[in-house]
């Protein structure tokens, strides 16, 4: 059973930081859109679709195998980025406008001859309830159009175009399951706080209200058996760490379990539609690992992780008869190669490196470790070292990540290979409240925003300072989203821990980012307010713990990149600060994209925010 990691020992972090020399490689070569991408198998094995630019925008391809590839669609203001077949004839693809988070659904033949937006809504979101991929046409989609704040269920022909209301929405659902056959049978809703696992029998019979738990409970359906009887769900009731056991979805009962795993969650679960039998459990420790539980899928994936030595292996999606897969291979060092495996003929056959001109031998290893924080806790983590230095009074970018409730994973990361290539080390934590780590974990994260979450960020630059890794006076912190919250947090309430700092859409004003947040989030506001605060209950502790209210403790030079049409963290996040820290004399630098949202999408924003970064970097941490 695979343990986690102990901490790494300081001689043999030392002994990593000088393993190879290493040169510097351009920015762009970070942050370009891949080569080729996205490999998917059409449901008969016999095309092979990927995304691939056309005009710096990411669009998606089609060949017959053994054939010549064809541009199927001519999309200029989006990368796509999340698309699917659709039967053998069409592809679906989502693309949302300048960042504003509002998907629509579009379709394309596999000629590429005809495309149309299927959900031509103004202001209207659409989430994929079942790709029914056994179905040659239709598809049921969620969609916010008759409310704002909650997604109805409808049926789609992506032929036709004609859309199915199948059922309705009364105000609290927050996620739908349909069975093998595509009837819709399970519901979950939620009040704010308390969670309501929601079932029926059959399609013409109502719903019945099965379980209610509080929301630190977790109940999340996967899939039925194949018998559609019993239910696959990954659950924490009754326990610390998330198990996949199987229900009897009429009294919600756990019946068995199937997997679980003493140190981490496990969430995820493998299935095989053609031999209708669950594959594996998956779950993350420092990378991913896998729990087989069928031996033709372990011995599957033998045959093909034999092949390429090295790298993590992950199948990406296969034909219906499950004679063909795409397969993906990659590590921390590259982000890899795609192949078309033959089940038959045991035959592997590259299909493209997504980014050709990286080396991954002038990459640096992503190195698991841990720390204690002050009051105790066990921090994961991963530490970057650039491979042309010594590892011993290095600059430091510290790089909290978003969510909060997320968590770092060990893969290939452009920013942390970018920034290690230019002689600094890299810090990612995952601080309390990470997902992943069990129920306890996450709920030490409560109302904890600038407060002990921000400490497990201290005290990892404190454990490298200590290690002697970190050079005191070089250390900048930079984060997105949650991270951006923990870098203002970090220069303003640790004003003299940190040179600089680069907040990427991060929150400022807890007040208004509660205030703010999207319409379809609206159901979870009072569980958000459980989980970092009430504007009115605990006003103090907002005020205590929102950066904009502290800005006149602010002294390190800071960088605010924004999207000015981010739904999540609104533009009045970053200019509050902004204004504030001008108005004091201090330095700032602030660069806002108006066809952006939560994070820059469009290559041309991506290098010139990463560029704008570099110079940054270099000016207050040297290179």
């Amino acid at each position: 059973m695979p343990k986690m990691l102990k901490p790494l020992a300081l001689a043999t972090l030392l002994a990593l930081g000088q393993a190879h020399a290493s040169t510097e490689v351009p920015l762009r070569d970070f942050f370009r859109n891949p080569e080729k991408a996205g490999f998917q198998l059409s449901p008969n094995g016999k095309y092979v679709s990927f995304v691939q630019p056309h005009e710096n925008r990411l669009n998606i391809h089609v060949m017959e195998r053994g054939g010549e590839a064809r541009r199927v669609t001519a999309v200029k203001d989006r990368d796509i980025r999340n698309y699917f077949w659709k039967g053998n004839d069409f592809l679906l693809y989502l693309k949302d406008n300048g960042g504003d988070e509002n998907f629509h659904l579009f379709t394309v033949d596999r000629e590429g001859k005809s495309s149309r937006d299927l959900t031509p809504f103004d202001g209207v979101k659409v989430t994929l309830i079942d790709d029914l991929e056994r179905h040659p046409t239709d598809v049921i989609i969620g969609l916010n159009k008759r409310k704002k704040e909650v997604f109805d269920p409808y049926r789609l022909n992506v032929k036709t175009g004609e859309l199915t209301q199948i059922a309705e929405n009364p105000g609290n659902i927050i996620g739908w399951l349909t069975d093998h056959e595509g009837k819709l049978r399970v519901a979950i809703a939620s009040d704010g706080v308390n969670t309501s696992f929601l079932h029926r029998t059959d399609e013409k019979s109502p719903f019945k209200n099965v379980l209610t738990t509080g929301f630190k409970d977790l109940l999340a359906p996967l899939f039925f058996t194949p018998d559609n009887q019993r239910l696959y769900v990954a659950s924490n009731i009754g326990r610390d760490k998330a198990a996949i056991v199987e229900i009897d979805p009429n009294t919600a009962k756990e019946v068995r379990l199937v997997y679980e795993h003493p140190e981490v969650d496990v969430t995820q679960l493998g299935y095989s539609e053609k031999r209708k039998v669950v594959t594996a459990a998956v779950y993350e420790t420092w990378k991913y690992e896998r729990k087989f539980l069928d031996a033709e899928a372990e011995k599957l994936y033998g045959k093909v992780a034999a092949k390429l030595p090295g790298y993590e292996v992950s199948l990406t999606s296969s034909d219906l008869d499950e004679q063909t897969y795409t397969v993906s291979a990659w590590n921390d060092r590259t982000r890899g190669s795609q192949y078309l495996y033959d089940v038959k003929t045991d035959k592997l056959e590259k299909l493209a490196d997504i980014a050709p001109w990286i080396d991954e031998k002038k990459m640096a290893p992503m190195r698991p470790i841990s720390y204690k924080s002050r009051d105790g806790l066990t921090i994961h983590g991963y530490l970057t070292l650039p491979l042309n230095r010594e590892a011993k009074g290095l600059p430091v970018v510290v790089n909290p990540h978003g969510g909060p409730w997320a968590r770092d994973s060990w893969r290939f990361n452009p920013e942390v290979q970018w920034l290690a290539n230019r002689g600094y080390a890299v810090l990612q934590m995952n601080f309390r409240g990470s997902t992943g780590y069990g129920k306890q974990f996450w709920q030490s994260s409560f109302k904890q925003w600038g407060l002990k979450m921000q400490d497990d960020v201290s005290d990892g630059v404190k454990w490298l300072v200590d290690q002697g890794i970190a050079d005191p006076k070089k250390v900048c912190i930079y984060g997105a989203s949650y991270g951006g919250y923990a870098t203002l947090a970090g220069v303003t309430f640790t004003p003299d821990l940190y040179s600089c700092a680069v907040d990427y859409v991060g929150v400022s004003n807890l007040f208004t980012f509660l205030q703010t947040i999207p319409p379809y989030w609206k159901p979870m506001l009072d569980k958000m307010y459980e989980m970092v605060g009430h504007p009115e209950k605990d006003k103090e502790l907002l005020k205590k713990t929102s950066p904009v209210f502290h800005v006149d403790k602010i002294k390190t030079p800071l960088l605010v990149l924004q999207g000015a049409r981010d739904p999540r963290v609104v533009k009045a996040e970053s200019d509050q600060v902004v204004e504030a820290l001008k108005k004091r004399g201090v330095a700032v630098e602030y660069l806002v994209k108006d066809n952006e949202g939560h994070g820059f999408s469009n290559e041309e924003n991506r290098f010139e925010a990463y560029e704008t970064m570099e110079r940054f970097f270099k000016k207050h941490l040297g290179s």
